[in-house]
Protein backbone atom coordinates (compact mmCIF):
# COMPACT_ATOMS: atom_id res chain seq x y z
CA UNK A 1 0.00 0.00 0.00
CA UNK A 2 1.49 3.36 -0.97
CA UNK A 3 1.66 6.34 1.35
CA UNK A 4 -1.42 8.04 -0.19
CA UNK A 5 -3.60 4.99 0.17
CA UNK A 6 -2.40 4.44 3.72
CA UNK A 7 -3.24 8.04 4.65
CA UNK A 8 -6.68 7.75 3.06
CA UNK A 9 -7.33 4.52 4.93
CA UNK A 10 -6.34 6.08 8.24
CA UNK A 11 -8.59 9.09 7.68
CA UNK A 12 -11.55 6.92 6.73
CA UNK A 13 -11.01 4.64 9.72
CA UNK A 14 -11.17 7.70 11.98
CA UNK A 15 -14.29 9.25 10.52
CA UNK A 16 -16.31 6.42 8.93
CA UNK A 17 -17.97 5.20 12.17
CA UNK A 18 -19.22 8.72 12.82
CA UNK A 19 -20.48 9.07 9.25
CA UNK A 20 -22.34 5.77 9.48
CA UNK A 21 -23.84 6.74 12.84
CA UNK A 22 -24.98 10.09 11.46
CA UNK A 23 -26.68 8.52 8.45
CA UNK A 24 -28.36 5.65 10.32
CA UNK A 25 -31.43 6.59 12.34
CA UNK A 26 -33.62 4.70 14.78
CA UNK A 27 -37.23 5.26 13.68
CA UNK A 28 -38.58 4.06 17.05
CA UNK A 29 -36.48 6.50 19.06
CA UNK A 30 -37.30 9.27 16.60
CA UNK A 31 -41.02 8.54 17.02
CA UNK A 32 -40.84 8.66 20.82
CA UNK A 33 -38.81 11.88 20.69
CA UNK A 34 -40.88 13.56 17.99
CA UNK A 35 -41.45 17.19 19.13
CA UNK A 36 -45.02 17.13 17.80
CA UNK A 37 -46.11 14.75 20.57
CA UNK A 38 -48.19 16.12 23.44
CA UNK A 39 -47.04 16.50 27.04
CA UNK A 40 -49.77 14.08 28.11
CA UNK A 41 -48.40 11.39 25.78
CA UNK A 42 -44.87 11.96 27.05
CA UNK A 43 -46.07 11.52 30.62
CA UNK A 44 -47.66 8.23 29.65
CA UNK A 45 -44.39 7.01 28.13
CA UNK A 46 -42.89 6.25 31.54
CA UNK A 47 -45.47 3.56 32.26
CA UNK A 48 -46.16 2.41 28.68
CA UNK A 49 -42.51 2.11 27.53
CA UNK A 50 -43.43 2.69 23.88
CA UNK A 51 -39.90 2.31 22.52
CA UNK A 52 -39.59 -1.18 23.99
CA UNK A 53 -43.08 -2.17 23.02
CA UNK A 54 -42.80 -0.97 19.41
CA UNK A 55 -39.56 -2.96 19.13
CA UNK A 56 -41.47 -5.96 20.50
CA UNK A 57 -44.13 -5.37 17.83
CA UNK A 58 -41.49 -5.31 15.12
CA UNK A 59 -42.74 -1.92 13.93
CA UNK A 60 -40.76 -0.53 11.00
CA UNK A 61 -41.02 2.00 8.14
CA UNK A 62 -43.45 1.19 5.34
CA UNK A 63 -45.78 -1.02 7.38
CA UNK A 64 -49.57 -0.97 7.14
CA UNK A 65 -50.85 -1.07 10.73
CA UNK A 66 -54.27 -1.66 12.30
CA UNK A 67 -54.79 -0.18 15.77
CA UNK A 68 -57.94 -1.95 17.02
CA UNK A 69 -60.02 0.09 19.49
CA UNK A 70 -57.33 2.75 19.30
CA UNK A 71 -58.79 4.79 22.17
CA UNK A 72 -57.32 8.28 22.20
CA UNK A 73 -54.78 7.32 19.52
CA UNK A 74 -51.58 7.20 21.61
CA UNK A 75 -50.07 4.30 19.65
CA UNK A 76 -51.63 5.37 16.35
CA UNK A 77 -49.63 8.59 16.48
CA UNK A 78 -46.38 6.90 17.51
CA UNK A 79 -46.69 4.31 14.77
CA UNK A 80 -47.56 6.95 12.19
CA UNK A 81 -44.09 8.42 12.74
CA UNK A 82 -42.47 4.98 12.55
CA UNK A 83 -44.13 3.76 9.33
CA UNK A 84 -43.56 7.09 7.61
CA UNK A 85 -44.80 8.30 4.24
CA UNK A 86 -44.64 4.83 2.71
CA UNK A 87 -46.77 3.29 5.47
CA UNK A 88 -50.22 3.82 6.89
CA UNK A 89 -52.02 3.42 10.23
CA UNK A 90 -55.72 2.62 10.56
CA UNK A 91 -56.91 4.05 13.89
CA UNK A 92 -60.03 1.99 14.51
CA UNK A 93 -62.81 3.09 16.82
CA UNK A 94 -66.55 2.52 17.17
CA UNK A 95 -69.48 4.55 18.44
CA UNK A 96 -69.13 3.36 22.03
CA UNK A 97 -65.45 4.22 22.24
CA UNK A 98 -66.17 7.57 20.63
CA UNK A 99 -68.64 8.24 23.43
CA UNK A 100 -66.00 7.48 26.05
CA UNK A 101 -62.91 9.09 24.59
CA UNK A 102 -63.97 10.78 21.37
CA UNK A 103 -62.65 14.25 22.20
CA UNK A 104 -59.07 12.93 22.50
CA UNK A 105 -59.42 10.90 19.32
CA UNK A 106 -60.89 13.79 17.33
CA UNK A 107 -58.31 16.30 18.56
CA UNK A 108 -55.39 14.04 17.73
CA UNK A 109 -56.38 13.61 14.10
CA UNK A 110 -57.97 17.01 13.42
CA UNK A 111 -56.95 19.06 10.36
CA UNK A 112 -55.06 16.14 8.78
CA UNK A 113 -52.46 16.44 11.53
CA UNK A 114 -51.20 12.91 10.86
CA UNK A 115 -51.69 12.48 7.10
CA UNK A 116 -50.75 8.79 7.01
CA UNK A 117 -53.43 7.86 9.58
CA UNK A 118 -56.86 6.69 8.46
CA UNK A 119 -59.58 7.23 11.08
CA UNK A 120 -61.62 4.05 10.75
CA UNK A 121 -65.06 4.00 12.39
CA UNK A 122 -66.59 0.52 12.29
CA UNK A 123 -68.69 -1.62 14.61
CA UNK A 124 -67.59 -5.00 15.88
CA UNK A 125 -70.03 -6.99 13.75
CA UNK A 126 -68.40 -5.66 10.59
CA UNK A 127 -64.94 -4.11 10.89
CA UNK A 128 -64.99 -3.31 7.16
CA UNK A 129 -61.43 -4.52 6.61
CA UNK A 130 -60.00 -6.13 3.50
CA UNK A 131 -58.45 -9.56 3.87
CA UNK A 132 -54.65 -9.85 4.03
CA UNK A 133 -54.18 -6.06 4.29
CA UNK A 134 -52.10 -5.40 7.41
CA UNK A 135 -48.52 -6.16 8.35
CA UNK A 136 -49.23 -5.47 12.01
CA UNK A 137 -52.34 -5.27 14.18
CA UNK A 138 -52.47 -4.31 17.84
CA UNK A 139 -54.98 -4.41 20.67
CA UNK A 140 -53.76 -2.25 23.54
CA UNK A 141 -55.71 -2.61 26.81
CA UNK A 142 -58.85 -3.32 24.80
CA UNK A 143 -58.95 -7.09 24.27
CA UNK A 144 -60.78 -7.60 27.58
CA UNK A 145 -63.60 -5.41 26.21
CA UNK A 146 -64.46 -8.24 23.83
CA UNK A 147 -65.90 -9.96 26.93
CA UNK A 148 -67.39 -6.89 28.58
CA UNK A 149 -70.99 -5.75 28.19
CA UNK A 150 -73.25 -3.00 29.51
CA UNK A 151 -76.01 -0.72 28.26
CA UNK A 152 -73.52 1.28 26.16
CA UNK A 153 -71.46 -1.72 25.04
CA UNK A 154 -73.46 -4.52 23.38
CA UNK A 155 -72.18 -8.07 23.74
CA UNK A 156 -69.56 -9.05 21.15
CA UNK A 157 -69.32 -12.35 19.34
CA UNK A 158 -65.69 -12.94 20.31
CA UNK A 159 -64.94 -15.65 17.77
CA UNK A 160 -66.37 -13.63 14.88
CA UNK A 161 -64.65 -10.41 15.97
CA UNK A 162 -61.21 -11.94 16.44
CA UNK A 163 -61.59 -13.87 13.19
CA UNK A 164 -62.16 -10.60 11.33
CA UNK A 165 -58.83 -9.33 12.71
CA UNK A 166 -57.13 -12.60 11.75
CA UNK A 167 -58.45 -12.36 8.20
CA UNK A 168 -57.32 -8.74 7.86
CA UNK A 169 -53.67 -9.51 8.71
CA UNK A 170 -51.34 -10.56 5.92
CA UNK A 171 -49.94 -14.12 6.00
CA UNK A 172 -46.78 -13.87 8.06
CA UNK A 173 -48.07 -10.69 9.71
CA UNK A 174 -48.10 -9.87 13.41
CA UNK A 175 -50.70 -9.30 16.12
CA UNK A 176 -49.68 -7.79 19.46
CA UNK A 177 -52.02 -7.88 22.47
CA UNK A 178 -51.36 -5.92 25.66
CA UNK A 179 -53.86 -6.01 28.51
CA UNK A 180 -54.42 -5.84 32.25
CA UNK A 181 -53.68 -9.22 33.81
CA UNK A 182 -56.18 -11.14 35.94
CA UNK A 183 -55.39 -14.09 38.19
CA UNK A 184 -54.62 -17.41 36.51
CA UNK A 185 -57.63 -19.62 35.97
CA UNK A 186 -60.20 -16.83 35.94
CA UNK A 187 -60.63 -16.79 32.16
CA UNK A 188 -62.76 -13.75 31.39
CA UNK A 189 -64.86 -14.01 34.57
CA UNK A 190 -63.54 -10.81 36.18
CA UNK A 191 -63.66 -8.71 33.03
CA UNK A 192 -67.01 -7.22 33.95
CA UNK A 193 -65.95 -5.94 37.38
CA UNK A 194 -62.18 -5.58 37.12
CA UNK A 195 -61.52 -4.85 33.42
CA UNK A 196 -58.82 -7.53 33.42
CA UNK A 197 -58.37 -10.88 31.71
CA UNK A 198 -56.41 -14.07 32.40
CA UNK A 199 -53.24 -14.11 30.23
CA UNK A 200 -53.35 -17.86 29.59
CA UNK A 201 -57.00 -17.62 28.54
CA UNK A 202 -56.01 -14.80 26.17
CA UNK A 203 -53.24 -16.84 24.60
CA UNK A 204 -55.52 -19.82 24.03
CA UNK A 205 -58.29 -17.57 22.71
CA UNK A 206 -56.10 -16.22 19.91
CA UNK A 207 -54.58 -19.61 19.19
CA UNK A 208 -58.09 -21.03 18.69
CA UNK A 209 -58.62 -18.47 15.94
CA UNK A 210 -55.47 -19.64 14.16
CA UNK A 211 -52.77 -17.29 15.45
CA UNK A 212 -49.42 -18.77 16.42
CA UNK A 213 -47.95 -17.59 19.72
CA UNK A 214 -44.44 -16.17 19.18
CA UNK A 215 -43.32 -14.65 22.47
CA UNK A 216 -44.24 -12.64 25.54
CA UNK A 217 -42.65 -9.47 26.87
CA UNK A 218 -42.16 -8.90 30.60
CA UNK A 219 -41.57 -5.16 30.16
CA UNK A 220 -44.97 -4.13 31.54
CA UNK A 221 -45.33 -6.68 34.33
CA UNK A 222 -45.84 -5.37 37.88
CA UNK A 223 -45.52 -8.00 40.63
CA UNK A 224 -46.86 -5.52 43.20
CA UNK A 225 -50.29 -5.63 41.55
CA UNK A 226 -52.26 -8.47 43.16
CA UNK A 227 -55.02 -8.32 40.50
CA UNK A 228 -57.59 -7.84 43.28
CA UNK A 229 -59.09 -4.52 42.17
CA UNK A 230 -60.33 -2.94 38.96
CA UNK A 231 -57.74 -1.62 36.56
CA UNK A 232 -59.49 1.74 37.03
CA UNK A 233 -59.02 1.75 40.82
CA UNK A 234 -56.99 4.85 41.84
CA UNK A 235 -54.60 2.66 43.83
CA UNK A 236 -53.33 0.90 40.69
CA UNK A 237 -54.61 2.82 37.66
CA UNK A 238 -51.83 3.28 35.12
CA UNK A 239 -49.58 0.81 36.91
CA UNK A 240 -51.42 -2.49 36.54
CA UNK A 241 -49.65 -5.74 35.84
CA UNK A 242 -49.87 -6.08 32.06
CA UNK A 243 -49.12 -9.00 29.79
CA UNK A 244 -47.85 -8.44 26.26
CA UNK A 245 -48.13 -11.23 23.70
CA UNK A 246 -46.95 -11.36 20.10
CA UNK A 247 -48.65 -13.69 17.64
CA UNK A 248 -48.15 -14.36 13.97
CA UNK A 249 -50.54 -15.37 11.21
CA UNK A 250 -49.16 -18.45 9.45
CA UNK A 251 -47.88 -18.17 5.92
CA UNK A 252 -49.96 -19.78 3.20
Amino acid sequence: MNRLNLSTTLVLSMFLPGIIQATQTDPLAEAVNNPARSDADRQRDERSKPGQMMAFMGASPGMIVLDVFSGGGYYSELLSYVVGEDGQVYAHTNNAYQGWIGTQYDARFADNRLPNVVTHLAETKDLKLEDDSFDLALMIMSYHDVYYTDSDWPAIDAKDFLSQIYDAIKPGGTLVVIDHAANAGTGHAVTQDFHRIDPEFARQDFERIGFVFVEASEALRNPEDDHGVSSFDPSIRGNTDKFAFRFSKPEG
